[in-house]
């Protein structure tokens, strides 16, 4: 099987082309800190020939949602140093995610601040959940060309972290509708500014961002996830095509590992514009390792390394809920079916009491 055979990212030989997509779990502590359980969380999952963690906030004003771990101080470095060091006695490597949730947040999750964004624009028809319960999203403040500047530098500054922390690389988060994915959207940027309006200024931000993030940590170890035909969080591309052509001729022009593209369904009546396969349509394009995400099994994900552009295919609740993934793809053993009542929080049930084969 193509699944089970090594592949070189960033110039790291991998044990299999089988990844583990990032996931939300909010199993840290109210500082941002994650403890032994998220230790014992990653190791038993250091099979997956990478792993990608959960998305971490790069500062405090980055947090979004309650009980997600950071990486902007020392006591988190250090918490995810001991993360790092289990997964690589393992034989596991293993990139981090850094997030900044824009205006993907609530006050009550922020000590009273409100959420910013590129422009003053609130979600409208989801809810956020806090310690409070499910709120409706507020008004985000637009973010200003020096506070913009100055959260390009808190992404370098936690991409250093990362590395100190012994991460083996670091992944952007640029999907699903969180802050560099606003900046993506007419939805959600209607900046007139040097960050708004054309292909080239809205893509703006989230190059920079990837400029500083090389600069921080080199060749070879700074990566992206990219989600072209999601519509979640109120996120809306007009011409999809053009603008992430763009993007990925741009992203081609720097040292990265992989671009992780998420191939997320959308309602094809609503969006004409949207490609069918986005891995497909713009996986062909990128000069840089390709990385698969949404809805693969083990015989679709076969497939999709046959026929390429991927080189791996990322899995997540799969990889949830079965620790020991590629042993069960390789023997094509069952499948343990994932308790999505404690996806988000709560304790050790869920998290890592999920059975092994030999259990």
């Amino acid at each position: 099987m193509k699944l089970l055979q090594p592949v070189e990212i960033g110039g790291k030989l991998l044990k299999n082309s089988m990844a583990m997509a990032p996931m939300t779990r909010s199993r840290a502590n109210l500082e941002g800190i994650v403890g032994e359980s998220t230790v014992l969380y990653y190791t038993q999952r250091a099979s997956a020939g990478l792993i990608i963690t959960e998305a971490i906030n790069i500062s405090n004003q980055a947090i979004g949602s309650p009980l997600t771990p950071g990486i902007y101080n020392q006591d988190q470095i250090n918490a995810w140093k001991k993360v790092t060091d289990a997964v690589h006695e393992k034989g596991g490597v293993i990139f981090a995610q850094l997030w900044h949730t824009g205006r993907v947040g609530h006050s009550l999750v922020k000590n009273g601040v409100i959420p910013v964004a590129p422009s003053a624009i609130a979600i409208k028809g989801q809810q956020h959940f806090t310690m409070e319960g499910m709120k409706d999203y507020e008004t985000p403040v637009a973010l200003t060309t020096d506070e913009i500047s100055e959260i390009i530098m808190d992404y370098q500054k936690a991409a250093a972290n990362a590395i100190e922390a012994g991460f083996d690389g670091i992944e952007l988060h640029s999907a699903f509708g969180y802050l560099p994915n606003q900046f993506l959207a007419e939805s959600a940027n209607q900046r007139t500014d040097q960050y708004g309006g054309s292909h080239e200024n809205r893509n703006r931000f989230v190059l920079e961002v990837m400029q500083a993030i090389v600069k921080a940590v080199g060749p070879n170890r700074a990566a992206i996830r990219l989600s072209p035909t999601s519509t979640y969080n109120n996120i809306e591309h007009q011409h999809p095509v053009e603008q992430f052509t763009l993007l990925i001729e741009q992203l081609n022009k720097l040292p990265l590992a992989y671009i992780h593209i998420m191939k997320i369904p959308f309602p094809a009546d609503r969006f004409p514009q949207y490609p069918l396969n986005p891995v497909e349509t713009f996986g062909a394009m990128s000069q840089h390792a390709v990385i698969a995400n949404c809805g693969y099994n083990r015989e679709t994900g076969e497939a999709a390394l046959e026929n390429g552009p991927a080189k791996l295919i990322s899995y997540g609740t799969l990889f949830l809920s079965n620790p020991d993934l590629p042993k069960r793809f390789e023997l094509n053993a069952g499948l343990s079916e994932p308790d999505r009542a404690t996806m988000y929080g709560g304790n050790d049930k869920g998290y890592i009491d999920y059975p092994f084969l030999n259990q």
